[in-house]
């Protein structure tokens, strides 16, 4: 039963019923179903875009985004993983090996070059999680090219550790007779007397004293570009092509045990000692060339003495005395 609603009469001083009108009852029926469907509504958009009535695909996919957000950590962690160790071979690279083989060191700049001006990563914005994506594809995009930088430089430097290799093989680093087969070492680069016209004069090589038919080696890698008997006062001589600006010149030799084009190694027996052309006695005579220059041999004998023999031969190629040839 609903309540009965009175109001005070003022003027006859009694109280009077309060009569509603349908038509206002009518309107206050449609009012209220009106603001109840809307807070529905409003309830129902709410509820939709929370988490709190969660389906099993939102489920599965939430797990599915969490885990993916585990995987780009651990992946960035890999990367500071990476990025120190390439750090470390890039700080060798420049600071060890291409100045080892004097290589012109990769400036900074250029190991991270062309990450500039257009956005390579605008498809990957918009999205909850992509500043964590874009600066993780970033790192790894910078990463790849400092890689492949990297990697082209090491082969450069293998190229150059080839080419090393062969220089040093290629310098003529020992003595052209062992020093158990030598008399004496007769006479140095430098001037001497002659010893034909006693006149003296500047002496181009080093002359090694030895028996007839010892053997006399090559004294760096390289092809043999003569052997004959050419050159006027040599005799029988050798000419080594060792490449690189190097050559050498052996002369008076008794015989020959190499033919011009012949590739030969530093040691191998090239000849023998003789007194062949215009030689007093027998002898090798011994010249060193680079870039066309007469060089002095005894500057090149670090393959196959100790350090006291150098010097004690260093005395007696300084002294100024008379050669052999």
């Amino acid at each position: 039963m609903s309540k009965v609603k009175y109001y005070y009469d003022s003027e006859n001083l009694a109280y009077k019923r309060i009569q509603t009108k349908k038509r206002k009852k009518f309107a206050y029926v449609v009012l209220f179903l009106l603001s109840s469907a809307l807070f529905g509504f409003l309830s129902f958009i709410l509820l939709i875009n929370t988490n709190y009535f969660e389906t099993p695909k939102d489920k599965i996919q939430a797990r599915e985004i969490e885990v993916l957000k585990l995987n780009y950590t651990v992946l960035n962690k890999k990367l500071d993983l990476m990025d120190d160790v390439l750090e470390a071979i890039e700080n060798r690279d420049n600071n060890i090996y291409r100045i080892y083989f004097n290589a012109t060191p990769i400036s900074e700049e250029e190991r991270k070059a062309g990450f500039g001006g257009v956005n390579r990563y605008k498809d990957l914005q918009g999205f909850n999680n992509s500043e964590l994506i874009e600066n993780t594809t970033r790192r790894v995009d910078v990463l790849t090219k400092e890689l492949v930088i990297q990697s082209k430089s090491l082969d450069e430097i293998v190229a150059l550790a080839k080419q090393k290799e062969k220089l040093l093989a290629a310098i003529p680093a020992i003595q052209p007779v062992k020093n158990e087969d030598l008399k004496q070492m007769a006479s140095g680069f430098g001037y001497r007397s002659d010893p034909f016209t006693k006149i003296r004069k500047f002496h181009y090589g080093m002359d090694f004293t030895a028996r007839t038919g010892t053997p006399i080696y090559a004294t760096g890698d390289g092809v043999v570009y003569k052997a004959d008997a050419s050159l006027s006062g040599y005799g029988n001589h050798i000419e080594i092509n060792h490449g690189y600006g190097y050559k050498t010149l052996y002369a008076h030799l008794s015989k020959y045990n190499c033919r011009p084009g012949q590739r030969v190694k530093r040691g191998d027996i090239i000849g023998y000692v003789g007194s062949t052309g215009r030689s007093q006695a027998p002898h090798l005579h011994y010249e060193v060339f680079k870039n066309g220059e007469r060089v002095n041999p005894l500057n090149f004998y670090y393959g196959s003495i100790s350090a006291k023999e150098y010097v004690e031969i260093s005395k007696l190629a300084n002294q100024e005395n008379q050669s052999l040839d």
